[in-house]
């Protein structure tokens, strides 16, 4: 779908900064960016609550309406303004999602490896701290099986009979966790 003339208008009446123009377009898109800052945040497993959402709308609005509204002047009406907002939306909420996580993330000096003394063939033990972070990050099927296989001390086969998932999967999840980690270390 092609620009709208309400769209080219709205933009037309901001560039302009004729008075309620901007107050009008925020209440025009602000569906699509709380949409695309959650839909974002799902994608990449990343927890919000309501007061990040405001942020990330926040950086959203000050992304478009930063160098004279440039965002809003380099549209060439290809698309319709609400699927232009929508990738600057999803740009903004990644940027955001990943200066989060570095932001939240343990120190690489934390991790600790050493030789397992709980779980036969487990090559590190993980900190309290990262285990928190990392679990936080996990669907919830990973994150009941690092938990259980890390802090419960459960062996692979009671996370089996407890999760009903297949023996034989448990340790591919604990693996990508583990790689996940030093990736995020």
């Amino acid at each position: 779908m092609a620009l709208t003339e309400a769209d080219r208008e709205l933009i037309k009446n901001c560039l302009q900064r004729k008075p309620a123009a901007w107050q009008r377009f925020i209440n025009r898109f602000v569906g699509v960016f709380v949409h695309a800052i959650r839909h974002t945040a799902e994608c990449h497993s990343y927890p919000l609550n309501d007061a990040d959402v405001d942020e990330i709308s926040a950086e959203i609005l000050a992304t478009i309406v930063a160098n004279e509204f440039q965002t809003l002047r380099l549209f060439r009406g290809k698309s319709s303004l609400a699927t232009y907002l929508a990738v600057i939306s999803r740009r903004v909420a990644v940027k955001e999602i990943a200066k989060r996580r570095k932001q939240s993330a343990p120190p690489a000096r934390a991790a600790k490896k050493q030789p397992a003394t709980d779980h036969s063939g487990e090559a590190e033990v993980l900190t309290r701290d990262q285990l928190d972070y990392l679990i936080k990050s996990l669907s919830d099927q990973e994150a009941n099986i690092v938990r259980a296989y890390h802090l419960d001390g459960k062996s692979y086969k009671e996370i089996s009979s407890l999760y009903g998932v297949p023996e034989n999967s448990i340790g591919p999840v604990l693996s990508r966790a583990r790689e996940y980690m030093r990736r995020m270390a």
